[in-house]
């Protein structure tokens, strides 16, 4: 029934992509006459340092795989002799993005203030160290901890620094001409990277292991650490003008323009809400 309810969200998901414009960078390019051939061609050519930035900092998807998939083994299979009952792993995800859609609109604000880089980096770091403090919850058969721990690292403030940033903050390092390509390339590099790693924690931690939440969390901590390292590599992009994004040499637009900018666009919207409400 689940699968069959998503097919109403497939149809949500269509109406929403069909009433969103494109933006006015790429069409002046299509007007133009200016759009690439081979756009992947053009995406390794010109951008692959930030193609391998975005690709390791898409390894941050190790932290809903410790919650999800390790952690969830870890808490309710008999042979971990930890005994969770199944349904507080049922509930995880739900209450989880529950507080996701709260926090992210004001993690994304806050990004428009300082910056996508300091988000990106605390998140990930913070997400990490938070690895330990939920596996070590787990160990000791203490469900509310465990829970606790879980939202923190996954789904708060703490891991929403990366996962409320990144669908803005990965095209903005790429140019209009190869941005989607780049983008979805590298992403999902990342991620399928990320998809293999339950094994390699199951090979490292396995049923009567010691040591399990300092073996995983380091592991993860690890990887966070990549892509915070990625993340402070790469350029800041939010007060970058659009036509220049994905440029080297972009100069950043001063705080006191960008700030008059930023309020005006707030302006726009707020008065298309009114006129919709």
């Amino acid at each position: 029934m689940p699968f069959l309810l998503s097919a109403f969200v497939l149809v949500a998901g269509y109406i929403i992509r069909k009433e969103v414009h494109e933006t006015p960078a790429f069409t002046s390019e299509g007007a133009h006459g200016d759009l690439p051939k081979s756009p992947i061609k053009e995406a390794f050519a010109n951008s692959t340092p930030d193609m391998v930035r975005v690709v390791c900092t898409a390894l941050m998807n190790v932290i809903p795989v410790v919650a999800t998939i390790f952690g969830a083994a870890y808490a309710v299979q008999f042979s971990y002799d930890i005994g969770f009952h199944k349904s507080v792993y049922l509930w995880i995800p739900v209450v989880g993005n529950i507080v996701a859609v709260l926090v992210i609109p004001f993690v994304g604000n806050l990004s428009d203030k300082i910056g996508r880089c300091p988000l990106m980096i605390g998140g990930s770091l913070l997400s990490g160290l938070l690895s330990f403090a939920y596996l070590y919850a787990i160990s000791i058969h203490n469900v509310p901890f465990a829970f606790l721990m879980s939202l923190l690292m996954w789904r708060s403030v703490v891991y929403q620094g990366y996962n409320a940033i990144f669908p803005s903050y990965y095209p903005e390092l790429f140019p209009t001409r190869s941005r989607v390509s780049a983008m979805a390339i590298a992403q999902n590099i990342g991620t399928t990277i990320t998809a293999l790693l339950p094994a390699l924690f199951a090979a490292v931690a396995p049923p009567g292991s010691n040591n399990i939440p300092l073996t995983v969390g380091a592991l993860a901590f690890g990887v966070t650490i990549i892509a915070a390292i990625a993340a402070y590599t790469a350029r800041e992009t939010y007060r970058i003008r659009l036509n220049d994004l994905g440029k080297k040499d972009a100069v950043p637009m001063s705080e006191q323009e960008y700030e008059r900018l930023r309020a005006g666009s707030m302006a726009v919207e707020k008065v298309a809400k009114a006129r919709h409400a």
